[in-house]
């Protein structure tokens, strides 16, 4: 798949005005949008695997355009910027996810271990030895979204996305200082959740 040209900045509101008008039948909407969001999924593919351990097979580019390609599939409707890029977070760590254990069952061994350093702060940032396997993480979300779906979004848009919490609030419509609460509980409950599986 050929890669879109690098565009300028997109002005604030710019790629909701795109999807807005795109969603309406201006065609030409789409072919001005398609290089604005696929640098944008680019970045945030990039600050994801930088988290990563060191080597890992999957590339930027490679993360990109699979989840570009699986957002133009779904043909939704999409609202606005923050509920697009929230889409592109949970196609990325479905992506990831799927990788992870294609390579484990692979090896026949463990799987991929990533930093949690974005969801960590001084006060709570796990020790080297305690970085998660990815699909631990993975069964983890799925484990937290029973409790909490919405702190298991947050987690997945922060973590997957990259999102900053003012993003995020605004992706799942709820208040920034309530999205600040909830991230603290999700991290606490998380890195209890991991420490368990990795003394187990």
């Amino acid at each position: 798949m050929p890669i879109p040209p690098r565009p300028a900045p997109a002005p604030p509101g710019e790629v909701t005005r795109l999807l807005q008008a795109w969603q309406a039948g201006d065609d030409s909407a789409k072919d001005r949008l398609i290089p604005v969001v696929y640098q944008e999924l680019r970045r945030r593919a990039a600050a994801f695997l930088r988290h990563e351990r060191r080597g890992h097979t999957f590339r930027p580019t490679d993360l990109v355009h699979e989840t570009y390609l699986r957002l133009c599939a779904q043909n939704s409707a999409w609202e606005n910027r923050d509920q697009f890029f929230g889409v592109a977070c949970r196609l990325m760590r479905r992506i990831l996810v799927d990788h992870a254990r294609a390579r484990a069952a692979r090896k026949r061994s463990g799987g991929v271990r990533v930093t949690l350093s974005v969801v960590a702060d001084s006060s709570s940032a796990p020790s080297s030895s305690a970085q998660p396997d990815l699909l631990d993480l993975d069964k983890a979300l799925d484990e937290l979204a029973a409790l909490d779906e919405r702190q298991a979004r947050l987690v997945e848009l922060r973590f997957f996305g990259g999102l900053s919490v003012e993003e995020a609030s605004r992706a799942l419509g709820v208040s920034v200082a309530t999205a600040h609460r909830e991230w603290a509980m999700a991290k606490a409950w998380l890195f209890r959740r991991l420490e368990r599986s990795r003394r187990s």
